[in-house]
């Protein structure tokens, strides 16, 4: 960390400086390194939201919370990077004067933040969150609001995984499962949870028909999954098919495959064994 002169106007004009070099840096660093351009994005709290699903929210009052989960803003994604470092000088002159004042020793009010999962989200201070990570500060006073929401925010790194949270969340509206049989139900291509869903509203549908009456989502989620998915799974356990993709995966691959061959909606252990040869090996990440 470069030496303080002891002038506060002198030393936050330094530091403003330092945090734009290295902003720009990270951007080149990224570009080099082919690494996706959301890398260094702050993350957008309305889309978070949007992906994650909003169920209400609370206010938790004053608090001390980490710099380093501060990670989003409310309504300034475009003048700061994902370490609050400045992307521009048009927030210089409003960043010096305060870090100047900080320096001299002046109270700083609390920042107001959201928060989703762990992740805090900036809607009054940002300066001020710049000013702490250009510090190397590990805490910050903030007053709080929890939002509350329909699927874990977990996962959530960048802006791009919020596609896949969003896709997750659409199934678990067609596909309400809940519990253990919600988390058993994971993929890795956003696309593919649409394509689930699709596979349990037309099994709901056949169910209906051959019970003569109408079944809400719910049950028909909870029947899919103890009567239709959860004996395939085992079945591809058995026979070790498919072990690098998840128990989603692997039931959607072989449904697929199935009703390919035979054109009938039906299990058994002959059809898993005439599958298991065109069965595809590939080693994928998996993301909830």
């Amino acid at each position: 960390m470069a030496r303080d002169t002891g002038f506060p106007a002198a030393d936050a004009e330094n530091d403003f400086t330092r945090q734009r070099r290295r902003a720009e840096l990270s951007r080149l660093v990224s570009w080099l390194r082919r690494e996706p351009d959301d890398v260094n994005e702050i993350l957008p709290f309305d889309e978070v939201v949007a992906a994650v699903g909003r169920v209400g929210e609370r206010s938790l009052g004053l608090q001390v919370i980490p710099v380093n989960s501060i990670v989003g803003s409310v309504d300034r994604t475009r003048d700061f990077d994902r370490f609050f470092r400045p992307t521009s000088t048009r927030v210089r002159e409003r960043w010096q004067r305060l870090a100047a004042a900080q320096r001299r020793g002046e109270s700083v009010p609390p920042i107001q933040v959201y928060r989703i999962g762990s992740m805090h989200f900036v809607s009054d201070g940002h300066h001020r969150v710049s000013i702490a990570y250009a510090m190397h500060w590990s805490t910050i006073d903030a007053y709080v609001t929890e939002i509350q929401t329909k699927i874990s925010p977990d996962g959530i790194a960048q802006r791009g995984d919020l596609v896949i949270k969003d896709h997750r969340r659409l199934f678990l509206t067609r596909v309400p499962l809940s519990g253990p049989q919600r988390a058993a139900v994971v993929v890795t291509d956003p696309w593919e949870y649409a394509e689930i869903s699709q596979s349990v509203e037309a099994w709901g549908f056949r169910l209906m028909q051959e019970v003569g009456e109408f079944l809400s989502r719910e049950t028909v989620a909870r029947r899919w999954f103890g009567e239709e998915y959860l004996p395939v799974v085992r079945m591809l356990r058995a026979a070790e098919m498919l072990p690098d993709h998840t128990d989603a995966e692997a039931y959607l691959w072989v449904a697929r495959e199935r009703y390919r061959l035979v054109r009938r909606h039906v299990w058994n252990d002959e059809i898993i064994a005439e599958l298991s040869h065109l069965a595809p090996r590939r080693h994928k990440p998996v993301s909830s």
